[in-house]
């Protein structure tokens, strides 16, 4: 796998990664609710439901760490495959329905990732 492909894989991953920390452990305080632009009162009401959305977050990231570090490159590339056009999917539906922004901040990466997965 090139380095330039493990760059852009690691990105999408820790950018999960980040977002699953704000949204299990920030969403209702000042930078998570800057963040997602919420009002507190809903912030409050909501954040068990975005700290089970973090949670998958977290499984995304994790799935790309396995297939980046899996000891069969082949599988290895499957597995990133998968997770990627799951955190496409993800960007897509999140664009249309949540905030348009998340294709790009979301969307762009991940694809960028699985560009460089399947052609490098």
């Amino acid at each position: 796998m090139s380095i330039i492909t493990l760059c852009l894989v690691g990105l999408v991953a820790v950018e999960h990664i980040y977002i699953l920390i704000i949204e299990m452990f920030y969403w209702n305080k000042p930078y998570g609710r800057r963040m997602f632009g919420l009002k507190e009162g809903f912030a409050n009401e909501s954040k068990v439901l975005a700290a089970n959305q973090g949670l998958y977050n977290g499984f995304l990231a994790v799935g790309l760490f396995w297939g980046m570090f899996h000891p069969n490159e082949a599988f290895g590339t499957q597995i990133q495959t998968f997770f990627l056009g799951c955190v496409l999917v993800a960007a897509i539906y999140g664009g249309l329905s949540a905030k348009k922004s998340i294709i790009i901040t979301q969307g762009l990466p991940a694809l960028l990732a699985m560009l460089s997965v399947i052609l490098l």
